[in-house]
C-alpha cells in the first residue's frame, strides 16, 4: 500500500512539474509584451515635480543626492538614530485614533 502510494505522488509530482512548464513560444511572447509596454511607459511625459529633483529610472527620488535627502526628514522629533519618534502626532499618522 506505502509503494502504491508514494507511486502514485511520484507520478502527480512529475505532471505538475511538467504542466508548470511553459512553451518556449509562449516565453518569447511575453518578453515581447513586455518590451511594448516597456517603450510606451519610457514615452511618456514625466510629472512636473519629478522634473526638479533627480530620479531613478523607475520614478522614484535618487537619495544619493542632497535634495532628496532633505525631502525625507520627519516633521517631528527624532530619536538618536536619527529616526522618527512614532510618539509623538507629529510624526504619527495614527496618533490619537482608536482601535476598532
Amino acid at each position: 500500500m506505502k509503494k502504491l502510494l508514494t507511486g502514485l505522488f511520484a507520478m502527480f509530482m512529475g505532471l505538475t512539474v511538467t504542466m508548470a512548464q511553459t512553451p518556449a513560444t509562449a516565453k518569447k511572447e511575453v518578453k515581447s509584451a513586455k518590451a511594448k509596454t516597456e517603450k510606451t511607459t519610457a514615452a511618456a511625459p514625466a510629472p512636473a515635480a519629478a522634473a526638479t529633483t533627480k530620479t531613478k529610472k523607475d520614478g522614484t527620488p535618487d537619495k544619493r543626492y542632497k535634495e532628496n535627502k532633505a525631502a525625507a526628514t520627519p516633521a517631528g522629533p527624532t530619536k538618536k538614530d536619527g529616526t522618527p519618534d512614532m510618539r509623538y502626532k507629529s510624526n504619527n499618522k495614527n496618533a490619537g485614533k482608536k482601535k476598532a
